[in-house]
């Protein structure tokens, strides 16, 4: 995700200044003083919470500071800033996939031993869609948390040993697809609020605040290649299909 630039995050700061500043002249700062008279309100609540007037006291000084800063034009001009970059970017990375480039780590020291820096398949994004790539590549071990886009795995363009690969995926709105080829043994454990769960080409399963779990047959066997696949979210289907 291409990052703010300094110009403009200071742009946004100066605009959201200016602003304050006309709520405090042409409003004679009510709001502000609202806010403040209520912070002090929830400090001598917070301070006497074991008692009832205390609790009173905190909640009722609490919600007015929410609603005064909600009325802030300054804040509702950041809360839109927010808006429009998470809208642009989401459309911006929608389509965007991973490129792995592997890089060797030099040393000078001899007494260092050369590593090889591994680069994820998948990096922490918020935003966009992200998939393995059409031609082989070197298998690693998946465990990434994303935000919003779909994630595609294909095993088929990699080499599983006979051991347990583990793809491990937290997301909050998108879909989940992974193919896997039909000599590879499966587990999978997935959690979702909402969403859909087709696998393996079983009827699809409706999930609302779920936790389902399967298994191929031959998962526990020796010598086998095997991938165990854990995945929450929050709301989005999961697809796991042979290839």
């Amino acid at each position: 995700m291409h990052r703010l630039s300094t110009d403009q995050l200071n742009w946004i700061i100066v605009i959201g200044v200016i602003l304050f500043l006309l709520e405090f002249v042409f409003f004679s700062g009510g709001l502000i003083f609202t806010a403040l008279i209520a912070g002090i309100i929830v400090y001598f609540g917070w301070k006497n919470f074991h008692e009832s007037w205390g609790k009173v006291m905190f909640w009722v000084g609490l919600i007015a500071i929410i609603f005064s800063v909600l009325n802030m034009i300054a804040v509702r001009f950041l809360i839109l800033v927010a808006i429009i970059m998470f809208v642009i970017h989401y459309i911006k990375k929608r389509e965007e996939t991973t490129t792995i480039k592997p890089k060797f780590l030099v040393h000078d020291d001899e007494n260092q031993e050369p590593l090889y820096r591994m680069t994820p398949l998948f990096q922490q994004r918020f935003f966009g869609t992200e998939a393995t790539e059409d031609t082989a590549y070197t298998w690693r071990d998946i465990n990434i948390h994303g935000g919003f886009g779909d994630r595609i795995i294909d095993l088929s363009n990699t080499v599983l040993l006979d051991d347990t690969a583990v793809i491990s995926i937290r997301h909050i709105l998108g879909s989940i697809v992974i193919y896997v080829p039909y000599e590879v043994e499966v587990s999978i454990h997935h959690s979702s609020l909402y969403g859909k769960a087709l696998i393996f080409g079983n009827p699809s399963e409706e999930i609302f605040n779920q936790t389902l779990s399967y298994q191929t047959e031959g998962y526990n066997e020796k010598n086998v290649s095997r991938v165990k696949i854990i995945t929450s979210l929050i709301s989005g289907d999961i697809e796991v299909k042979r290839i």
